[in-house]
């Protein structure tokens, strides 16, 4: 028998002018005007989708052999270790981090080994000294396996663990160094795949057309989340259900269109900042995940038609309902140049009634009989409340429960909408030049061959003041 889903929904009620206003909000008119270019965008999407950098498109669909290639190697590294560490960077990191925090027990690495019957996971996604010492005070390595994840072998960040790792392997276990170290990367280009080869690593393969942060429903977060016993299959599913779920060029049809021709017409207005703000610690990272799709996607200098253009929508992450007592004060009061994304969900996986007592105080034993569930529901329904009644654009995702199925649904969601609004501003949504700058100058100040111009002109650019530092 076939299994029902559940989709995502996306309610943008308080995107329109009948609720936040006619000045800050859009009109029916308005958003009914972007149609030619939502067709537009969406008849691009669908004719170059598989090619390309637009690869991701298909890995709902096309990847049988190599799932069944992970839960294998996974099966086997769930069996034989205690840790699991992901180096990489960027999508390379973001995107598993997002998912074990959705999907795995929030106390994961706290719990014993038999309640969490999977390794204990870490992701370094960052080179301060000091975290990698940290990791190594605490990992036992005969009970350790490392998965190193870069496309092209040359991130420094990623090579310089790998080099410390390799090397520290290599003096404690000599020739079987390798057992301990499983490389993901592409499959002919970069230093990566010849350095697995020449060490005899077990390899996954980043498909043609996958850039990193589209990169978590290929083997960069697929066998991560195999390793932690996380239904890669179900989240594929999710993928391909909001896939078709998007098939129509209709925005009155298409949600991932519809948010982003909504999103399209709110920077015109003015709205250039993008929060988001799950209303589930499940979910939190799902924030950071977004923060570099959409900035490192958006945020170009130049269109397809190599004019200046400097569009771009900075994301912002925020928490439900920690950020009520830090950032909603700003949001309901501040500027008028946000739109925030609040993502909901209808039955958390638990159930916390909150106690009786201190019935002398009726503020607080009102609470007395309620659950958290109520409580996180009711402060999310109030912050929505918050941010119409003071005109501020907001829109509503609302997952039916977090499971590896709407995971799927909601990170191909973003996905799409970033695709689609890319092809509205006629930018290349998938390049990133303002990154591989600050990467060539991180080359040339190391003293990488090949990058002596670079050096030249770093040594060339204006000297600091004194006058300007206390």
């Amino acid at each position: 028998m076939k299994k029902e889903y559940t989709s995502i929904k996306f309610d943008y009620n308080n995107m329109m002018s009948t609720y936040v206003g006619a000045e800050q909000g859009i009109t029916d008119k308005e958003l009914a005007g972007t149609k030619n270019l939502a067709v537009q965008a969406h008849t691009y999407f669908k004719l170059n989708r598989g090619t390309g950098m637009m690869g991701w498109s298909e890995l709902p669909y096309n990847q049988a052999e190599v799932v069944k290639d992970i839960m294998n190697t996974a099966k086997i590294v769930r069996r034989n270790c205690d840790a699991f560490v992901v180096l990489g960077i960027g999508g390379s990191a973001l995107g598993p981090m997002a998912v074990f925090q959705a999907l795995c027990h929030l106390r994961h690495n706290e719990l014993k080994r038999n309640q969490r019957k999977a390794p204990k996971f870490y992701v370094e996604d960052n080179v301060d000294p000091e975290r990698m010492a940290s990791l190594l005070d605490i990992l036992d390595l005969d009970k350790t396996v490392f998965n190193v994840i870069t496309k092209s072998g040359s991130t420094s960040e990623t090579m310089s663990q790998y080099l410390i790792i390799m090397n520290i392997l290599k003096e404690k276990y000599g020739d079987k160094a390798n057992e301990h170290i499983i490389a993901t990367t592409d499959a002919k280009n970069g230093n990566l795949i010849k350095i697995a080869k020449k060490e005899n690593l077990k390899t996954f393969i980043i498909p043609d057309g996958v850039g990193g942060r589209f990169s978590e429903i290929c083997p960069v977060g697929l066998f991560p989340a195999a390793v932690l016993g996380i239904d890669i299959k179900e989240m594929l599913k999710g993928c391909a259900h909001m896939d078709k779920l998007c098939r129509k060029s209709d925005i009155k049809s298409n949600p991932a269109l519809a948010a982003a021709a909504l999103q399209y017409l709110a920077i015109q207005k003015g709205k250039n900042i993008s929060v988001m703000m799950p209303y589930a610690d499940s979910l939190k990272l799902m924030a950071d995940w977004y923060c570099q799709l959409w900035g490192e996607s958006l945020g170009k200098a130049v269109n397809n038609k190599g004019e200046k253009v400097y569009v771009g929508q900075t994301p912002v992450k925020a928490l439900g309902v920690t950020d009520q007592h830090s950032q909603v004060q700003l949001y309901t009061e501040g500027p008028f140049d946000k739109v925030v994304t609040i993502i909901g969900v209808e039955n958390y996986r638990k159930e916390v009634v909150i106690a009786g007592g201190c019935e002398d105080f009726p503020s607080v034993s009102f609470l007395s009989g309620h659950t958290l569930n109520e409580l996180i529901t009711s402060e999310m329904y109030a912050t929505e409340y918050a941010l119409t009644k003071n005109n501020r654009l907001n829109n509503m995702i609302t997952l039916p429960e977090v499971n590896a199925h709407t995971i799927g649904q909601l990170m191909f969601f973003f996905m799409l909408e970033t695709a689609y609004i890319g092809a509205m501003f006629d930018i290349n949504t998938f390049n990133q030049p303002g990154v591989e700058e600050g990467k060539n100058a991180t080359y040339a100040l190391l003293g990488r061959a090949g990058y002596e111009e670079k050096a030249a002109e770093l040594k060339a650019r204006p000297q600091k003041s004194e006058n300007y530092i206390i």
